[in-house]
């Protein structure tokens, strides 16, 4: 039985709080349905990780199953790479994951902080990914999101993967076999997923094992730039630049991994078969025990239909409304299916994708702000959209510029850029552009 409600006098939350025979401490991380606390299992003394999820902040059907989905998979993965689930708890208003606690932190602040590691040690940590990953595959788990913010790191140097609220399965493939769901983050995203007409999860994941790989060995992305259009056309193009100081060895690798063209990428078992990887690789052996692969989850522990009060001790606060490059769970979420990013806290600037022609799309955003009462101006190749008429007060005055980008084959960005206006008119036309224009969402 996974799920196991229990009861107890309710404490006000922060250190000393208890949670059957684990003491709550300090606060680990924060994200939109809850936080991590360090625990201490009270009997043996030992810490752990509990992921405290508020259960009226997992709004809609798709974050129920992420959530559903992490529990099933992490109860599926026995690996010493992947962060262990020991147990969850429950109760009508939280579900709580008791996690592996890493003391180490995440392999982000370790480069961040101290830079590329040398070879010998990035190959270590490479082989400890490559070794968890396969075996991920091999239980038929694709993560979907890995990056240097979802891999941890112990005391002793090896790695822990974490964060599989992303991951799909292989019921979620489609009748052609591949996925469809678009996510990842957008530095380490395939360049087939953003070409939004299905992927292989396996060869996803190593094109992300590339990335990490390459971060760890030279201390900086392989692919980045401020501008979302400018980002995805290198990573569709593959360009990558390969320092000359790492070893043959090592740049042949990174340059076999990060291939553009999926059919020509280099496979899990290509990688393990290649020399600069085999040196001094000793493949893990993976915890098999009795229990069954297939965990079923307790719908009612996950309902989020018929919540009890919160808690006098507790603020209230309403349901977070979750966008594409907010924290679900503890990673990031990029959804190109229609999406808005904040680029600063007065969104001046918006983008969404979209699978028009730039000749259409110009066509059809003239065409609906039009009937929305604005104005049109055309100059160098860009529009502009403009309100200034008294008659229609109620829209408001607002000037905005709309240039399209091409990042792919039939895959296009479309960045409404604010010059000045109204914030909620701008929002109003903004929605509509994109819920008309955009590229509907996928279906898992």
């Amino acid at each position: 039985m996974v799920i196991i409600n229990f009861a107890g006098k309710k404490k006000k939350e922060g250190q000393g709080m208890r949670l059957g025979k684990y003491e709550l401490g300090k606060t680990l991380g924060e994200g939109n349905f809850g936080k991590v606390k360090l625990a201490k299992n009270t009997d043996s003394g030992k810490l752990y990780a509990v992921k405290i999820l508020e259960k009226n902040k997992i709004i809609g059907p798709n974050n129920v199953d992420q959530i559903k989905r992490e529990i099933s998979t992490l109860k599926l993965l026995k690996h010493p790479n992947v962060v262990r689930l020991y147990e969850v708890l429950a109760n009508k208003s939280k579900i709580y994951m008791v996690l592996e606690y890493v003391n180490g932190g995440e392999l982000f602040d370790k480069i961040s902080s101290k830079g590329k590691l040398k070879e010998a040690d990035g190959r270590k940590m490479f082989q400890q990914l490559i070794d968890c990953v396969s075996y991920c595959h091999n239980k038929g788990v694709f993560h979907r999101d890995l990056k240097l913010e979802n891999v941890l790191v112990d005391s002793r140097g090896n790695i822990k993967i974490t964060d599989f609220n992303l991951s799909a399965l292989p019921q979620h493939c489609r009748e052609d076999g591949l996925l469809h769901t678009t996510c990842g983050s957008p530095n380490y995203v395939a360049p087939e997923i953003l070409a939004n007409r299905g992927y292989d999860g396996a060869t996803s994941d190593i094109w992300s094992c590339g990335v990490i790989l390459y971060v760890i060995l030279t201390g900086y992305l392989p692919f980045d730039d401020r501008n979302l259009a400018v980002l995805y056309q290198k990573i569709f193009k593959g360009e990558v630049q390969i320092p000359k100081w790492l070893s043959p060895g090592a740049q042949n690798i990174v340059k076999r991994i990060l291939d553009p063209n999926p059919k020509t990428r280099i496979t899990m078992d290509m990688i393990k078969d290649d020399e600069w990887f085999k040196e001094g690789y000793t493949p893990a052996n993976p915890e098999e025990d009795e229990e069954e692969d297939h965990v079923h989850i307790d719908d009612e522990a996950l309902s989020i239909h018929e919540l009890s009060p919160r808690s006098e001790q507790e603020s209230p606060e309403p349901p977070t409304l979750i966008n594409a490059f907010q924290l679900i769970g503890m990673s990031s979420f990029l959804d190109l299916s229609g999406f808005f990013e904040k680029e600063d806290v007065s969104e001046r600037k918006i983008r969404f994708t979209s699978n028009y022609s730039p000749k259409d799309l110009t066509e059809k955003i003239e065409e609906i702000v039009t009937e929305m009462g604005f104005g049109v101006q055309k100059k160098n190749g860009k529009l502009k959209v403009v309100q200034e008429n008294k008659a229609q007060k109620s829209l408001g005055s607002l000037s905005v510029a709309a240039e399209v980008f091409e990042i792919g084959p039939s895959l296009y960005v479309v960045e409404l850029r604010k010059s000045y206006g109204d914030a909620s008119v701008y929002r109003q036309l903004c929605k509509k552009l994109s819920n008309d224009l955009g590229v509907p969402p996928s279906p898992r």
